[in-house]
């Protein structure tokens, strides 16, 4: 395995998040090495070298390849079959048809509602265009096969979650540490420009709010009793797409139940649970969440979001 470049402080201070990113992909740089998080980088080698074993496989033995449309259709296809004999789960009640874009939000106890995700979205949606905001260490493990997890239908993007960010070896105040806060936040501008793009032209984009893999949907029970403030991961995103007054995005909540023996990783031939809750719908969050023209946050959202997902579940898995 080659050994991964890293990026000179002038690099990370000049270049574009696109033009990172265009790095990691096609020219062997880590950022995660870079600021150094080498540790969380190789945690993920291994499940990145499953998902270029299978891709591989999907894409190498199915075709049509003279038609790429078509070849795309029987590609998903295969890979749900095999998704559900090796990585099975069920998803009934999902929005098949729906016009509008939807937002689908969940809880993430594991790594293992990961594949289950992306198989009820090809099974149910289709062709529908899909954006995956992931966590750089997953990105970093995903990020050569860009070009054909799009054929898939796929579009994934690099976030750094605070969970990560504090993983980080960066002191405080120096270079890095500046040219690191830059890219964490050119990063979620790119994040944000591309939801506004897939939901607008009715597409899917799956969000994680915890922002980090954990058991429960609350962080706490403080925060399940409102004690303690919640992060604000899906009130950020409806504020910015709902700037656009013809976004007519639903954001939907999905409550993930994993196997009763689930450790933190894939949990193979181990049956997920992915159960749609009630819709918040474009109308509804206009209505009850926007107070004034121009919010600076929406009040009680997150905390009505993740309870919806919550009464989806066993009470063990609140908080």
């Amino acid at each position: 395995m080659a050994t991964k470049k890293v990026f000179t402080n002038k690099q990370l201070e000049t270049l574009s998040a696109e033009e990172i990113i265009d790095k990691i992909q096609h020219e062997g740089y880590s950022l995660l090495k870079t600021l150094g998080a080498e540790n969380l980088r190789k945690e993920m080698v291994p499940v990145g070298k499953i998902c270029n074993a299978a891709i591989n496989y999907v894409l190498g033995t199915t075709g049509p390849k003279n038609d790429p449309e078509k070849h795309a259709k029987n590609a998903r296809a295969k890979l749900v079959r095999r998704l559900k004999k090796i990585t099975p789960g069920s998803y009934v009640g999902f929005p098949k048809d729906s016009e509008n874009g939807l937002v689908i939000g969940f809880n993430h106890p594991s790594l293992g509602e990961i594949a289950r995700i992306l198989m009820m979205k090809m099974d149910v949606m289709g062709d529908k265009p899909m954006l995956f905001p992931v966590n750089l260490p997953w990105y970093e493990a995903l990020a050569t096969d860009f070009d054909r997890i799009k054929q898939l239908g796929i579009i994934i993007t690099p976030t750094i979650t605070p969970s990560t960010w504090d993983k980080m070896n960066i002191h405080k105040g120096s270079p890095l540490f500046e040219a690191g806060s830059k890219i964490k936040r050119e990063f979620r501008d790119l994040y944000t420009k591309l939801s506004h793009d897939v939901v607008k032209n009715g597409g899917v984009i799956f969000v994680a709010p915890s922002a980090t893999r954990q058991a429960t949907v609350f962080k706490t029970k403080e925060i399940y009793d409102k004690e303690e403030p919640i992060i604000p991961t899906m009130s950020i995103l409806a504020l910015e797409l709902y700037q656009d007054p013809e976004m007519n995005c639903d954001f939907v909540p999905m409550a993930v139940l994993p196997p009763k023996d689930y450790k933190r990783g894939l949990n193979f031939n181990k049956k997920y649970k992915l159960i749609p809750g009630e819709i918040m719908t474009a109308k509804e969050i206009r209505k009850n969440y926007f107070k004034t023209k121009a919010p600076k946050r929406l009040e009680g959202f997150d905390y009505d979001f993740h309870k919806r997902i919550a009464d989806k579940l066993p009470e063990k898995f609140w908080y």
